[in-house]
């Protein structure tokens, strides 16, 4: 098609970046701009001087028709679009992710006379509001005639672009290590809600730019940008890879030159406590250290920020299966288990010294005792409720301390260790409560990943 016949364009968009291509396009063609937003469209009327519409059927009269819509909408769009298209027309796209828009072409337009330009205007409302002068504009001419395509990308150079021609899945691949990880990054930034100060270096600026500008664009192109790039996963992947690399850098190797420090589920006289310390002895780990825990998720936390060196949970029980407290905790960061500890556990339930039985109303205990004791809890003592610990106090050892210390009812039980009897100065009101008597637990070593 001969340039004096290119006259007519249709944008079919309403949003930021069809402004931009409004800027760009400035009185080079007619315009007709289609949309949803009534508003918007004609607030680029008042700008620009252009058509609008709101129905598709009106841009049959376009010699190009360009699709400036949101990622996620691309397909919908242009399928409803391919059903009203009349003879011969260029069709564009201006999408940031430039794989996913080519499948959909080859998709849907199957007319041989249609030709299709992939581009990404490697630009937008901010980054083009002093100028396009040598902006990148990317191109795939691969399902276009090459007249065609050769009038466009002189077009866009007479507009002082730089034009590159790349394939889409080229594209894609720099793009996610670039525009992707710029926009992760923006929105990382984003969520720790830096802000400007008196101290800011020239660094910080620019990623205060960085931040800005980025989630200047809707959340939804952000989305779009991560989910419809093939290659941006394996970006995220590997940023996160970095960050633990270089968080773990900072962290020492010990907390302590001297001792390892072991940060373990449970309080003294649990039932980690007795675990790990029959792990010391076995691996003849000189100057230890235990700092008591309590909760499989203050492990981790503790871990993590690099306060221990290893930590200590259970993660299995013959009879109670998962410890679920501490997978929940795992799950939410990366760490290794380097090893693995099985002993013998024996359920003792256990009141103040200064309190009768027939006082007694509750049984307090971790959920994962009452599952191994639940048939002899039921068997001899039907009457009692059972109840677990809240925070810390989820932990039976840390309970029987509390109720030790007058902190919980005196009419409570505690169903738990023979050690913690002994170490609390509790008294015992029957031993071996586990509904079998081979009843073993296994803990975890974890480590930093």
């Amino acid at each position: 098609m001969s340039k004096n016949k290119r006259k007519h364009i249709g944008i079919i968009g309403g949003g930021r970046f069809t402004e931009t291509l409004l800027r760009l396009f400035g009185q080079d063609f007619l315009i007709i701009v289609c949309g949803i937003n009534k508003k918007s469209l004609i607030a680029f009327k008042n700008e620009y001087p252009i058509e609008i519409t709101t129905n598709m059927k009106d841009l049959a009269v376009c010699d190009a028709v360009i699709f400036a819509v949101p990622i996620s909408e691309f397909e919908k769009v242009l399928l409803a679009y391919s059903l009203l298209m009349k003879g011969r027309q260029t069709l564009i796209d201006v999408l940031s992710v430039k794989s996913y828009p080519k499948q959909v072409f080859k998709k849907i337009i199957k007319n041989k006379d249609i030709n299709v330009l992939c581009t990404h205007p490697v630009f937008g409302p901010d980054s083009s509001k002093n100028g396009f002068e040598n902006l990148p504009m990317m191109i795939d001419d691969s399902m276009c005639e090459s007249g065609e395509s050769a009038f466009w990308k002189t077009y866009f150079q007479k507009k002082g672009l730089r034009v590159i021609s790349m394939s889409c899945n080229e594209h894609d691949k720099l793009a996610a290590s670039s525009q992707g990880l710029t926009h992760f990054i923006g929105r990382m930034l984003d969520n720790l809600k830096i802000k400007s100060n008196s101290l800011d270096t020239l660094g910080t600026k620019k990623l205060l730019e960085i931040k800005e500008q980025t989630c200047n664009d809707t959340w939804q192109l952000f989305y779009d940008l991560q989910h419809y790039n093939p290659y941006t996963q394996k970006m995220r992947i590997n940023l996160g890879k970095s960050f633990d690399l270089l968080f773990n850098k900072l962290l020492p190797d010990r907390v302590e030159k001297k001792f390892v420090t072991f940060g373990i589920q449970g309080a003294k006289g649990s039932f980690c406590e007795q675990a790990i310390e029959e792990h010391i002895k076995n691996e003849n780990i000189e100057n230890p250290a235990i700092k008591y825990l309590f909760t499989s998720k203050n492990v981790l936390d503790e871990l993590f920020i690099g306060n221990i060196d290893l930590g200590f949970c259970a993660l299995y029980n013959s009879l109670g299966g998962v410890v679920y407290e501490t997978l929940e905790a795992i799950a939410e960061y990366r760490c290794s288990i380097i090893k693995k500890v099985s002993i013998q556990i024996k359920h003792f339930l256990m009141k103040r010294k200064d309190v009768a039985f027939d006082s007694i109303t509750h049984i307090m205990a971790h959920p994962q005792v009452f599952k191994q004791c639940k048939n002899n809890i039921s068997k001899f003592y039907p009457n009692l409720q059972t109840i677990r610990g809240k925070g810390n106090l989820v932990d039976t050892a840390r309970a029987a301390e509390a109720l030790s210390k007058k902190k919980l009812p005196k009419t409570y039980a505690i169903l738990g260790s023979k050690s913690i009897a002994d170490l609390y100065n509790l008294e015992i009101i029957q031993a071996d409560l586990q509904d079998d008597k081979d009843n073993f637990t296994s803990f975890v070593l974890l480590k930093r990943a």
